[in-house]
This record gives structure tokens, C-alpha cells and sequence, in this order.
């Protein structure tokens, strides 16, 4: 017998745990939210198909650095999310390790530390009193002294006024991650099926259940949409807008060379870039070597569509701020550079759970740059209300991301199908 639908009251959702078939989930977008999302969903025992229009890890996944990062979130919704997420991607390799087979490839999972640093009298101030406020939110955040710094990263210019360094913050290789977690949902019995592209919704009884590709049908109790930036454009051909737009970024790449920059290493300003809603051009300095020996230089941010140019001006401003905080780059040789498009909201949060206007429809996406540190604990808050695992009562974090939010809600006017 399958469960007639999916609800968050405890009683239908002891009802769905229990029913010997299992309920059917399909997640759009193999990106790492996918991969994680995926992944819980069939160790918890649904039966979950992922499909992707391309390839997997092929979108925004490919393209970041593979941050986890406390250091650039002020204290509220989207830290406590980080912090979550920083505690499961702390097990999650020994998870992994028992899910796959021996000599499976690691994730890469550095812990690296970030290096915040002003280099201004106004960016010190700035800087020190937004790591005020992050200590009180339980962020380890140590205000250093220039010897301090130089110890750190000895190339780091001796012109910085102050710095702070976050010994939380991680790294990860993205594609690698992502491709260890859809093996993981694999071997739990999930599906993944690359080339399928949605193009609309299956209805029953005022509810989605399921998708259409093409000439195929794919039937769902629930669809989970984790497309990244494109999340938008597939929430309309489902019947529903969903303010999830595309900002645009861009990393220059250098030659290889021995290694000199040991941590992530930013300017006081890229907070203030990450959380600037306007369209134009933002550049801040974020510096760091690769384990290949080159040093990826970003980043940039900027609403233009699905603009994918690489341009001169915005290589040439990424330069620049590079060299404040590390003037030796100046004798490096620029390799290559790379883009890539961000999942904007005009909120700055990320939509995780149920989308009232449509039963059956779940969102897991709109991460901004912080998709791949994020995916783990959004995985996490999707799976327990979609199968009300965390108990009868909705998680009070759970509830700052619902895509019904205040903050949120004037965006989704008049979109009811």
C-alpha cells in the first residue's frame, strides 16, 4: 500500500515510515544539495530517482571552490545553518567510508582556516565588530596582530590595519564530494539519470505527482527541485515562480608554483559583496591555493542572466584586489579563468521545504555561494520535514527558510497556478 500523500503531521508520517513501498521522491538537479538531499532521502528508505539536464556535478557545483565557511555569515539564520552543516561535514567521511567501496575517492576536505583582512582604517573597524558579533554567536573568531598574520601567511602584505582568522572554516573539492554522495544514494538505492531535462509537471488532484521529460513520465509522492540557479526557470515550467535568479561569478586561475598561501585569505569587503542585492558588478579580493599549486583568485558577483562571457574588465578588477593582499602576485603568470552562476535570492536565504502552493512541490536550493558548505544540514532539514523524522514539531530553524517566509512571501505574489 503507498501512502496517499506527504504531510507533516506526525500520525501520516509514522503512516509513510512504515508502508512497505516506499515513498517516491525525485530530486531535480545533481549538483552537491541534490547529491546530499538524494542521499538521506534513500538511506532513510525512499525510492528516489535524481535527474539532471546534464551531467552530473556539472553546473554551479563545478564551478565553486568548495568553501564551508562561518567566517563570512553574520549571526542568524544562515550561520546557524553553516554551523550544522560544519558539524555533519565533520562525519560525513567517516559516514562515507562505510556506505562505499574501499579505494573510493576522498573528498578532499581540508581544514584550512580563512584569513579575513582589512586594509583600511574604516574596513578594520568594520571587521572587527562584525567578529564581535560572530563570537557571540559561537564562531571562533581570533583577532590576530601583524606578527600573528605574517605567521600565518608569511606573503600577506605588512600593510593590512587588522585581521581575523577563523580556524573553523573548510575546504572541500566540490565534484569530488558531489560524486561521493550520489554514490552513496546509489549504493542506498537511489537512481540517477543525466540528460533528462523537466519540462513539465504531472497534476492529480490539484497536487504535482511528478514530472514530464519530454515524452516521459516520472511519477513522485514528492519532487525535490535542487536545480542551483536554474531552480527558477524549472519551478515555472511546474507551474510556480520562484524568485531564484542566476549571479554571475568569475575566478582567475594561475600557473602552478610552490605553494605560499596557506589559508582562504579575503579582504573585509566580500561580506559586503556577498550580502549586496544589487545587479552590478561586485568585486572583493578572495585568495587561495589549490592542492594542484595554482591560486584561484576571485570573486566577482553580478546579475546578468545566463551571460556566460568571460570578460577583461572583471579579470582585470579581480587582479587588482588580489594584489592588495598579496603584492608578490604581480610576478605570477594568469593561467586561465573560469565562471560560473550562483543561485540568487532576493532575500539572501536559502528556500528549503514544502512550497504551499503546490503539494508535492519541496525546494532545496537558492544557496548563493554557500551551496556546497550548505548542503549537508539543508539535506538534513528537508529530510526531517518531508518525512517528519525530527518529530511532531516543525525545526524553529527549519522555519526561517520556508519559501511562505515574510521576507520572501512579496516575491511569490501572484504566482499561485
Amino acid at each position: 500500500m503507498r501512502a496517499s500523500g506527504v504531510s507533516r503531521s506526525r500520525e501520516t508520517c509514522d503512516i509513510v515510515l512504515r508502508v512497505s513501498t516506499a515513498l517516491r521522491v525525485v530530486v531535480v538537479g545533481a549538483g552537491i544539495v541534490g547529491a546530499a538531499v538524494a542521499r538521506v532521502l534513500a538511506r532513510a528508505g525512499c525510492e528516489v530517482t535524481v535527474v539532471d539536464r546534464g551531467a552530473t556535478a556539472g553546473g554551479t557545483s563545478a564551478g565553486g571552490e568548495g568553501n564551508l565557511l562561518v567566517s563570512d555569515k553574520e549571526p542568524g539564520p544562515e550561520l546557524r545553518l553553516a554551523q550544522r552543516s560544519l558539524a555533519a561535514w565533520a562525519r560525513i567521511g567517516d559516514e562515507l567510508r562505510d556506505e562505499l567501496p574501499a579505494g573510493f575517492p576522498g573528498l578532499e576536505l581540508e581544514r584550512k582556516g580563512g584569513l579575513v583582512v582589512a586594509t583600511t582604517g574604516a574596513g578594520a573597524r568594520n571587521l572587527l565588530a562584525f567578529a564581535d558579533t560572530q563570537r557571540a554567536a559561537g564562531v571562533r573568531a581570533e583577532t590576530v596582530d601583524g606578527g600573528r598574520a605574517q605567521e600565518l601567511e608569511p606573503d600577506l602584505t605588512p600593510h593590512h590595519t587588522t585581521a581575523v582568522y577563523y580556524p573553523e572554516d573548510l575546504q572541500v573539492q566540490p565534484v569530488a564530494a558531489t560524486e561521493a554522495l550520489l554514490a552513496a544514494a546509489r549504493r542506498h538505492g537511489a537512481r540517477v539519470r543525466q540528460g533528462v531535462e523537466v519540462t513539465g509537471p504531472v497534476l492529480s488532484s490539484g497536487r504535482l505527482a511528478g514530472v514530464r521529460a519530454g515524452s516521459t513520465t516520472l511519477p513522485a509522492d514528492a519532487v525535490v527541485l535542487a536545480a542551483g540557479p536554474w531552480s527558477g526557470l524549472v519551478a515555472e515550467r511546474l507551474g510556480v515562480v520562484l524568485p531564484v535568479r542566476p549571479r554571475r561569478g568569475t575566478v582567475l586561475v594561475t600557473s602552478r608554483m610552490p605553494a605560499r598561501i596557506r589559508h582562504k585569505v579575503y579582504d573585509a569587503d566580500y561580506v559586503g559583496a556577498v550580502g549586496s542585492g544589487s545587479a552590478d558588478l561586485q568585486v572583493s579580493s578572495v585568495v587561495e591555493s589549490t592542492a594542484a599549486g595554482t591560486v584561484l583568485i576571485g570573486s566577482s558577483r553580478e546579475r546578468r542572466g545566463f551571460d556566460e562571457r568571460i570578460e577583461a574588465r572583471v579579470l582585470a578588477a579581480l587582479a587588482a584586489k588580489a594584489l592588495l593582499l598579496f603584492p608578490f602576485l604581480a610576478d605570477v603568470q594568469a593561467m586561465r579563468a573560469y565562471g560560473g552562476f550562483r543561485p540568487f535570492v532576493p532575500d539572501h536565504l536559502p528556500v528549503i521545504g514544502a512550497d504551499p502552493r503546490l503539494p508535492g512541490l519541496w525546494h532545496a536550493t537558492g544557496h548563493e555561494g554557500a551551496g556546497i558548505g550548505l548542503s549537508l544540514a539543508t539535506a538534513d532539514l528537508l529530510r526531517d520535514q518531508l518525512l517528519g523524522t525530527a518529530g511532531g514539531d516543525l525545526d524553529p530553524l527549519a522555519a526561517e527558510f520556508r519559501p511562505d517566509r515574510p521576507t520572501l512571501l512579496p516575491h511569490l505574489e501572484g504566482s499561485t497556478p
